[in-house]
């Protein structure tokens, strides 16, 4: 009866989110903040523990299940755009990655163990702190690995074109301000090389697997996680970054089952989505 009462009330709610949708991105385009940090998302993830980064049972598990796609579309991505491979044992190796909104670590140790040289930066200091001690457990990722705490807008003043790739993985769901924090993202990245994101679209489809059904009904991840509205389509992102002189070259959907607790690819993009463009050269 509950998932029925929600479906019955999909068509209005539907309409009164794209209603609000748009008043918010016209907002977003007259008054925009010096900050991409939204202290109601930092409040929210500074009160998680630091040890639900790594507990493969816990409501972040996804996360470890969605790695191996991640690791698969940076590494195929990057070779596409021209790297090529020395080591197979360490594919990435020669690769320098900043991971922006690194949490616990979780994608950053993965692209260390496949020889990238990798910083993971996250504002939040307890998830900061996790990933340094999880790094602690084993000498070849610690390394390979660096983990500061600092915004993306205070690290790109110091990296600008110091990276071969900028990777922001289920984040720009959470920022402030997606345009500023793709900007300060951009500047990160050398001419001619790579940035991947990960993110959710903003679809009836994202609000009712990711809001409704995953937080509300199966509760696998914390209430209030996600806010629709802050959901940002393809489309939006890649005509961001083309302001910025990027140019998307790879787009590709992925689909989680909650019941299962499995990733797939997916021809469709409703959900979540993988994107890979490449800053031009001057």
């Amino acid at each position: 009866m509950k998932a029925l009462s929600i479906l019955k009330y999909t068509n209005k709610s539907w309409s009164i989110l794209q209603n609000r949708s748009k008043d918010i991105m016209c907002i977003n385009r007259i008054v925009r903040p010096m900050s991409t940090v939204d202290s109601k998302e930092l409040e929210r993830f500074s009160s998680w523990d630091k040890t639900l980064w790594w507990n493969l049972n816990g409501p972040i598990h996804f996360l470890h299940f969605y790695n191996p796609f991640r690791i698969q579309f940076i590494k195929n991505g990057l070779i596409n755009a021209g790297f090529i491979v020395q080591n197979p044992d360490l594919p990435l190796e020669g690769i320098k990655i900043v991971d922006v909104g690194c949490g616990g670590g979780i994608l950053s140790e993965s692209l260390a163990r496949i020889g990238a040289q990798v910083t993971g930066i996250d504002v939040e200091p307890k998830a900061i702190d996790a990933a340094k001690q999880h790094a602690k457990l084993d000498p070849d990722i610690l390394k390979r690995v660096n983990y500061i705490q600092t915004t993306v807008e205070e690290f790109s003043q110091e990296q600008k074109e110091t990276y071969d790739a900028v990777v922001t993985s289920e984040v720009v769901e959470h920022v402030a301000d997606p345009e500023l924090f793709l900007k300060e993202c951009v500047k990160m990245v050398k001419p001619g090389k790579s940035i991947f994101i990960t993110t959710i679209n903003r679809t009836l489809t994202s609000w009712l697997s990711t809001i409704i059904i995953t937080e509300y009904i199966m509760n696998r991840i914390p209430r209030g996680t996600h806010e629709w509205n802050k959901f940002i389509t393809p489309h939006e992102v890649e005509r961001i970054l083309e302001n910025y002189g990027c140019k998307t070259i790879s787009t590709r959907g992925i689909k989680y089952n909650s019941l299962l607790k499995k990733f797939a690819w997916s021809s469709s993009t409703s959900t979540f989505y993988l994107l890979h463009a490449i800053k031009q050269k001057n």
